[in-house]
């Protein structure tokens, strides 16, 4: 199984980006997808998951209203909107696959190579 990640930058507080994830060695509809990010010094978080289906998604309280996950199955690509981004979002983000869309870091068994997102005030 591969995650390819991709889109992130650098970009003034307040602004937008969306991350990408491409996957391929497995069937993409039959497992759900996160997203996780780890900034220098602190341990990996939960940023975002979305269901098999794309009928469930959850969001960490950070996020909320202001980053939106979604997925294309027909892609096998899984996306994150990041709207009106604050110097705090700075990190690397990371895409992960698993059975279920947990916000457990360990309830994922493959995870992309990370795309560095820099929010400057």
């Amino acid at each position: 199984v591969q995650l390819q990640a991709s889109g992130g930058g650098l970009v003034q507080a307040g602004g937008s980006l969306r991350l990408s994830c491409a996957a391929s060695g497995r069937t993409f509809g039959s497992y759900a997808m996160g997203w996780f990010r780890q900034a220098p010094g602190k341990e990996r978080e939960f940023v975002a998951a979305i269901s098999r289906s794309g009928g469930s998604t959850n969001y960490a309280d950070s996020v909320k209203g202001r980053f939106t996950i979604s997925r294309d199955n027909a892609k096998n690509t899984v996306y994150l909107q990041m709207n009106s981004l604050k110097p705090e979002d700075t990190a690397v983000y990371y895409c992960a696959t698993g059975p279920t869309n947990t916000a457990w870091v360990h309830g994922y068994d493959y995870w992309g190579q990370g795309t560095q997102v820099t929010v400057s005030s």
